[in-house]
């Protein structure tokens, strides 16, 4: 398949984000409910700002546990099959985006509720990005040579040695967030996480955040059945799919969960569908639990069981002022 430039209509120019501007944040680990949530509660008045960043790339739809087409046709979706898996999709890229997007649901009378699991999507979107230097060409082209020649494990051991704090923050399978990481360093010579965060919400924005939270053995046994669904769902199928289209393990969009197993399985030899669920599951566990601690972190959350809907339908009511 050709590598196309193409772009949806929602990444065109709009205004800049109303002063005052209601936001609803829903977050939560992987498997928690986000998406039976959203179907129960937010059909009237909502739209969704995709914060996922594996849902953001076309083609890939089971393994990132993308939306249906029938809840998207329901509920207005935004940031959904945006890019294709090679290209490079930043947090700078999700705040411009997600602004704009903010500006059009909000235009049209409705309510924009941002709603994923990848957490510095919305910590930055929240509190805004860090002062930590702007990506510089020259240094990228280093780190990317390093990257190329001496491998992502490499890189992201090197990572550890110059910014342990980022490196514990990070995915080791996070090659765009590594190289960045890295980058800053090589520029400024400090650390990444030596640079502050703001962390009071941007101007103009009045959030209402609302977290989802699962006892961690309920949530451990959610991801099993999950994963169980992905396999009787096609997964494999659309693996073969993408394959075809020539995916190589170091596109983007192939850094995700649920897709980078299949591609260390192939490049070990082992290629056994149930050794490949068990990774996954693995890796989707500890994901989870590093999704908890992030979002912990955050400011005045409303914790939430999933399932209390009644609680959920008069926070929400109440924000509004309905």
């Amino acid at each position: 398949m050709t590598k196309s430039s193409t772009r949806s209509t929602t990444r065109t120019d709009g205004p800049a984000r109303a002063a005052s501007q209601r936001v609803v944040f829903l977050f939560g680990p992987t498997g928690v409910g986000k998406t039976e949530l959203l179907s129960r509660l937010f059909h009237s008045g909502f739209s969704i700002i995709n914060a996922d960043s594996m849902q953001v790339y076309r083609y890939l739809d089971i393994g990132s546990a993308k939306p249906s087409l029938q809840l998207r046709n329901e509920i207005p979706h935004f940031l959904v099959d945006l890019y294709d898996p090679w290209e490079q999709f930043s947090v700078g890229d999700f705040i411009r985006l997600a602004d704009q997007a903010c500006s059009e649901i909000t235009a049209q009378g409705r309510i924009p509720i941002v709603c994923g699991g990848t957490a510095y999507y919305f910590k930055h979107f929240l509190y805004g990005l860090s002062e930590a230097p702007p990506s510089d060409p020259a240094n990228r082209q280093m780190v990317q040579a390093l990257l190329e020649d001496r491998g992502l494990p490499w890189c992201y051991a090197r990572l550890q040695a110059v910014d342990p704090v980022s490196a514990a923050r990070i995915h080791p399978a996070d090659a765009y967030r590594v190289t960045r990481a890295l980058e800053v360093y090589e520029c400024s010579g400090r650390p990444l996480s030596s640079f502050t965060v703001p962390d009071t919400p941007r101007s103009g924005m009045e959030p209402l955040i609302i977290g989802l939270h699962r006892e961690r053995d309920e949530l451990n046994r959610r991801i099993e059945l999950r994963v169980a669904q992905m396999f009787e769902q096609g997964l494999v199928d659309e693996i073969r799919e993408l394959v075809r289209m020539g995916a190589q393990d170091s596109w983007p969009g192939m850094q995700g969960i649920g897709y980078q197993e299949f591609f260390r399985a192939m490049r070990g030899g082992e290629l056994s569908i149930d050794g490949i669920a068990s990774q996954i599951i693995r890796n989707s566990r500890l994901y989870a639990k590093r999704q908890n601690t992030f979002f912990k972190s955050f400011a005045e959350v409303n914790w939430m069981y999933p399932e209390d809907f009644d609680g959920i339908r008069a926070l929400v009511g109440s924000y509004l002022g309905t």
